[in-house]
């Protein structure tokens, strides 16, 4: 690497073959071509045949750059920092590509706004069509576990069913990876057992998903809030679940793969799952009446009240707000949203804690008659979307780069032979 760094900055004026380029930069030929189309690098087409020429001294400004930026580290040099042009969160408010998020979720679809953060281009009335081989061998993965599986281990088993399904999966190129991800999003959802007997696969993603998370009839306003709620949840910088998608892409994975990976971290209680807990809290509330006894049984188990603060805002969580407005539109929420509000003003009395958008998820599933982990459900299926745009610019990465190192704190060497 030293040696080609070294005749790259020797010869300013040399133009660097597409091949050369790649090998300095440390990726895939079609990565560099990402990067022209980003405008991260020039290109000029040679006559006689030559390809597309790079120069030199451009090249390798960019690997500098990409070797600062991928170790770089946090002010407290304890956490990894990686460079993303995704999504910002700032003082109560995020931002998907630099608008407003919430107000996509107001104006747009799911499907719109998954272009959106896919490419930077809206596509009006865009919707998400799965395959009919792929739901096919994903639903007989699906049908095959046992009763009693949770709603990640269906979507896991779904995507790598759809994997084994598609034999371009291994192609990386972003239009291979786009094309992967507008079928394996509504493959996920059409992979879960329908709750309706008259459900049809048809229509907008949120519609889609209705019918596998309540057996209730449909309302516009329910399904303007799952509409929003998918919108909202499509991505939220670094979390846990991301950041083991953006590790898996970094080694190459395919994208199937990727997503399988940030599905496997949403299985852990703290992340995706969190919905859960305050689904059944909610319950507890309007079985008791008032949320005083049971923020108390929560505090004295020694756990934090389900579906309050966020480390991320200070504030109210502003995907719970806007999912808040949305649901006083909704008759049947009347009772949830009063239980909701009641576990924050009995929690605010010793704890300025506000409502993040846990909370407001258990007020759509517990109104709605879904079950308690549909929230779950809800957070993984929109959550593809952000790890597809993830595993996308991860592979516009040096390879391999999410590579920290362990630091031991174990018996030093040498040690006896253990007998």
């Amino acid at each position: 690497m030293r040696d080609r760094e070294a005749a790259a900055s020797g010869h300013e004026d040399r133009r660097l073959s597409t091949k050369e380029t790649a090998e300095l930069l440390g990726v895939k030929p079609e990565t560099v071509y990402a990067y022209v189309s980003r405008g991260q690098l020039s290109s000029r087409r040679e006559p006689a045949g030559r390809g597309s020429t790079f120069d030199a001294k451009e090249v390798e400004a960019l690997a500098r750059r990409n070797r600062r930026d991928s170790g770089a580290s946090s002010s407290t040099g304890d956490e990894l920092s990686v460079r993303t042009r995704i999504t910002l969160i700032d003082k109560d408010r995020y931002y998907f590509r630099g608008v407003d998020a919430t107000e996509l979720a107001a104006a747009y679809s799911y499907e719109e706004i998954t272009e959106w953060l896919w490419t930077g281009q809206l596509r009006p009335g865009v919707t998400f069509t799965a395959p009919e081989t792929s739901v096919a061998v994903a639903r007989r993965a699906v049908d095959a576990l046992p009763e009693h599986s949770g709603p990640t281990d269906r979507l896991r088993v779904a995507a790598i069913a759809a994997a084994a399904a598609d034999p371009l999966r291994f192609d990386l190129t972003e239009n291979a990876v786009l094309g992967t991800g507008r079928t394996l999003i509504p493959t996920l959802v059409a992979a879960l057992p329908p709750l309706r007997h008259d459900h049809r696969d048809e229509g907008p993603l949120a519609h889609r998903l209705w019918g596998r998370l309540t057996g209730r009839a449909p309302d516009d306003a329910s399904l303007r809030v799952l509409d929003t709620a998918l919108g909202l949840l499509v991505d939220h910088d670094l979390a846990a679940s991301t950041l083991a998608v953006r590790v898996a892409a970094s080694a190459r994975a395919h994208a199937y793969a990727a997503v399988s990976a940030g599905l496997g971290a949403l299985e852990g209680p703290l992340h995706g799952a969190a919905s859960r807990l305050a689904h059944r809290m909610l319950l507890d509330v309007l079985d008791r009446g008032t949320a005083a006894p049971v923020v108390a049984d929560e505090l004295r188990a020694g756990r934090r009240v389900p579906g309050l603060g966020h480390r991320l805002y200070p504030g109210e969580d502003p995907r719970a707000r806007a999912l808040f407005a949305l649901l006083e539109d909704v008759p049947a929420a009347g009772p949830a949203l009063a239980a909701a509000r009641d576990v924050v003003t009995t929690t605010a009395r010793h704890a300025p804690l506000h409502a993040n958008v846990d909370l407001a998820l258990a007020v759509l599933t517990v109104s709605s008659g879904m079950s308690a982990s549909a929230g779950e459900t809800v957070f993984a299926v929109a959550r593809t979307a952000g790890w597809i745009a993830h595993t996308l610019e991860e592979y516009a990465e040096r390879p391999l780069r999410m590579r920290p190192s362990g630091r031991y704190v174990g018996e030093r060497p040498p040690q006896p032979l253990p007998r």
